[in-house]
């Protein structure tokens, strides 16, 4: 089953267990830094700020650390597939107090991207790498993390709007597996950025026939298809407006001919008429669930 990583009290010591998500949202768990992980969540859920029903000894108190400038992808959407692993580059500004020292073992920063209303409400989440800081001044530094999206971990309900938050942990010397939560420090930004967590799509394109008699017909071929994240398989994508554009030889701009719809199961057809030598290709604007994407351009000689 698709297991999300939580945090549970066994004797007073705190250890990771899971709790299953329904069974529509079967895989593996995502691979959390238990460290990281068990600190962040313990935290919250002795705080009660999260749903999170550990009980647990202490409270953490407000450890004095802010975050801004806080990009995800280079502030850009993710478009994942069904094969391999996305490693999405984070960054981020850590303002800390001079008390809180960011270079100790023991001290964890990163970045969780999730989707749902909030962090606390989550139904699905990724959490970075430590990150790795460069101390600018006695209390600012620059991070950096990567967190690693596998398209294994992913349903198509996963796809659309998503949330960042950022976090700081600092155990001060605190046993990791068995913490007083009193002498633990965290900080909580929510949210500090948003993105598209989007299927990756595939566009193709075949202008027939090669060469073609200048005002004959051409007839214009292709599919729209996108990942299924469900199957880890590729589909066609339906019911989808694509441009037919044509790019005349020597030029390097496109320009729309006319606007087609996919069908039942992604194909793309349509004709025009030669005129000149060119490329001919299709061009997908995207949804909120699937990026933009153009095919390759298919030259056409004009005799």
């Amino acid at each position: 089953m698709r297991i999300r990583a939580t945090v549970a009290a066994v004797s007073g010591a705190l250890a990771l267990s899971a709790f299953a998500m329904p069974a529509a949202q079967a895989a593996d768990a995502p691979k959390v830094p238990a460290d990281v992980a068990a600190a962040f969540k313990a935290a919250h859920s002795a705080s009660g700020k999260t749903a999170y029903t550990a009980t647990v000894d202490g409270e953490p108190y407000a450890l004095d650390a802010s975050f801004s400038n806080v990009k995800v992808n280079n502030g850009k959407n993710i478009a994942v597939g069904i094969t391999n692993v996305v490693k999405v580059p984070v960054s981020f500004t850590l303002t800390h107090g001079a008390d809180v020292d960011i270079t100790a073992s023991d001290f964890f920063a990163g970045v969780d991207l999730y989707r749902g209303p909030s962090f606390d409400e989550s139904l699905w989440d990724f959490v970075s790498d430590d990150a790795t800081c460069t101390e600018s001044s006695a209390t600012v530094a620059s991070c950096t993390a990567t967190v690693e999206i596998d398209p294994v971990e992913l349903l198509n309900e996963d796809a659309g709007s998503w949330k960042a938050a950022a976090f700081a942990v600092a155990f001060n010397g605190e046993d990791q597996s068995d913490p007083n939560l009193d002498n633990v420090g965290v900080a909580v930004q929510d949210p500090v950025a948003a993105f598209k967590l989007q299927r990756y799509s595939k566009l193709t394109v075949n202008a027939a026939p090669e060469p073609v008699v200048k005002g004959k017909t051409i007839t214009v071929t292709g599919k729209l298809s996108r990942a299924n994240w469900d199957t880890s398989a590729y589909a066609g994508y339906t019911n989808q407006s694509v441009k037919l554009q044509f790019r005349k030889k020597g030029s390097s701009t496109y320009t729309t001919l006319k606007t087609i719809t996919s069908d039942s199961t992604g194909n793309l057809k349509t004709t025009t008429t030669a005129s000149v030598d060119g490329y001919y290709r299709y061009s997908f604007a995207g949804t909120t669930t699937t990026p933009a994407v153009n095919a390759t351009g298919d030259f056409v000689d004009v005799q």
